[in-house]
């Protein structure tokens, strides 16, 4: 009998260890298989600014399932992690069902929204997750025949705290169980602080900081976005 495979990104951030990905807006299968290979942590599938439709997605999802079967032995495959254009429920399920495991969820402002979506992401009783899992390549087609009993275990949630309102509010988000993981956004953070364009800011950066840092002490892993070496190595402590 197959067991539902365990979610090594999840896996990973429960035990504290950085993980480290690339962000992919080109919306090209064909890309996204080559990059598989590059020996990064996870790979965000964007569908919010990228031009990525629920059916583009789960072409990207096979695109990197299938070059990960082509890795050196021992090599550690990435972990997929698909990002919704919106937190909402019926989305969420459809992204579970083609075989999302981890997800990041935008714009996420109050700890009742978090709620909503852990519930959108589990099935019952501990959520509203619909049972489709007949017709899924989540369960690989009941392949995994104790698939929704064992889902909600291996299911990671990430949202994204991108505005003043969530950064008020981050220590409840943070605090929401079945909440993964709080991803900042540095530039919709910006824009709602008064520095369109202009995620450097002194007081920026000092919001983010801070940010990381409760996160952290709620006991949830931080996440961010770098655009250089230097912004990486310094958000890793580097």
């Amino acid at each position: 009998m197959q067991q539902t495979p365990t979610n090594p990104f999840k896996q990973a951030m429960a035990q504290g260890r950085a993980q480290i990905g690339l962000w992919l807006a080109l919306a090209d299968a064909y890309s996204t298989e080559i990059l598989a290979g590059t020996g990064y942590d996870w790979l965000l599938l964007d569908g919010e600014h990228a031009p990525n439709d629920l059916r583009s997605q789960l072409h990207l999802l096979q695109a990197v399932a299938s070059a990960t079967s082509a890795l050196p032995a021992g090599a550690q495959p990435p972990h997929a992690i698909a990002r919704v254009p919106v937190g909402d429920t019926a989305l969420i399920k459809q992204y579970l069902d083609i075989g999302a495991t981890t997800l990041l969820v935008p714009m996420v402002d109050t700890a009742g929204e978090a709620r909503d979506l852990v519930r959108a992401t589990r099935y019952a009783p501990e959520g509203v997750r619909g049972m489709g899992s007949a017709l899924a390549r989540s369960s690989r087609w009941q392949a995994y025949p104790n698939y929704v009993h064992e889902a909600n275990a291996q299911v990671c949630l990430l949202v994204q705290a991108e505005t003043v309102q969530a950064m008020e509010n981050l220590d409840a988000i943070a605090a929401v169980p079945g909440v993964d993981g709080v991803f900042i956004g540095p530039a919709d953070l910006s824009a709602s602080m008064g520095h369109p364009g202009n995620p450097g800011h002194p007081d920026v950066q000092a919001a983010i900081t801070e940010g990381i840092a409760r996160i952290l002490r709620a006991g949830k892993a931080p996440g961010i976005l770098a655009t250089n070496e230097a912004q990486a190595r310094h958000w890793l402590g580097g």
